[in-house]
């Protein structure tokens, strides 16, 4: 992390798990872990968790986003969720392109980057994912691709606008496997991503860019994947259902 140039932020991606009453107690547990972060916490929660989250977490430093949102505003698009309903709920960030998003529902390169304008659009804040599949690191093309999907997620996206937008890297290979991409690797992804929107934008915007690592972060690897240049943060799935754990991830990310 460069907190001189960039904010450190720890987002836990609750995934479809915890019911609102569940989640209540979870939300209870993690204000008290997380109550001094020197960094930004955000806890992504199911959509029928959203109020019960919005309520727990109002006058704490915790803030809220979704798992996703749809590209338009409202229409005949059952089950989907817009930008501007959660913009009204008073939720602030949402994930976008999460790579189970990409895997099982038929996510593409340009559904996310209509969804990160839908966002942006509204005044959230993206979180936008991109990530290789093992068999395309094993091919030596990992940093081709993460530009591409950098540069398609970003295609309409101004340089003032980017002052919202969040990068997580999560190599799909590590997510949820148990394997994790070494410190060295996330770095690395992490300045391609970076050196790829200063091509786009300037230097200037890219320093200012938070660029979390996205694959199985938890309380032991934590603080070594933290202690990069390029690891600004992380989005944390598993360790985020665990208060003990998340809170082990934030406080090395406040050091």
């Amino acid at each position: 992390m460069n907190k001189n140039l960039r904010k450190a932020v720890i987002a836990g991606n609750w995934k479809m798990n915890k019911t609102p009453s569940e989640a209540k107690a979870l939300i209870t547990e993690l204000k008290e872990t997380v109550k001094d972060a020197n960094c930004d916490v955000v806890i992504c929660v199911p959509y029928v968790d959203l109020e019960t989250a919005l309520r727990e977490t109002k006058g704490t430093n915790i803030k809220v986003g979704a798992e996703n949102c749809h590209f338009e505003k409202s229409g005949a698009f059952t089950g989907e969720i817009s930008a501007p309903m959660l913009k009204e709920m008073g939720v602030e960030y949402v994930i976008i392109g999460h790579s189970e998003r990409r895997t099982y529902f038929g996510e593409t390169d340009v559904t996310v980057n209509k969804r990160t304008l839908a966002a942006l659009s509204e005044g959230l804040i993206p979180i936008v994912c991109v990530g290789e599949y093992l068999e395309q690191r094993e091919q030596g093309i990992t940093e081709e691709l993460v530009a591409m999907q950098t540069k398609i997620a970003l295609q309409n996206v101004t340089a003032e606008q980017m002052e919202k937008v969040i990068i997580a890297y999560e190599p799909v290979w590590a997510i949820g496997t148990g394997k994790t991409a070494t410190a060295e690797q996330a770095n690395e992804v992490n300045a391609c991503i970076r050196a790829t929107v200063a091509k786009l934008y300037g230097k200037e915007v890219a320093d200012k860019v938070t660029i979390q690592y996205g694959g199985s972060m938890n309380a032991a690897n934590a603080e070594e994947l933290l202690s990069k240049p390029d690891v600004d943060g992380g989005l944390i799935g598993g360790a985020s259902l665990k208060a003990v754990d998340f809170g082990v991830i934030v406080k090395a990310a406040s050091k």
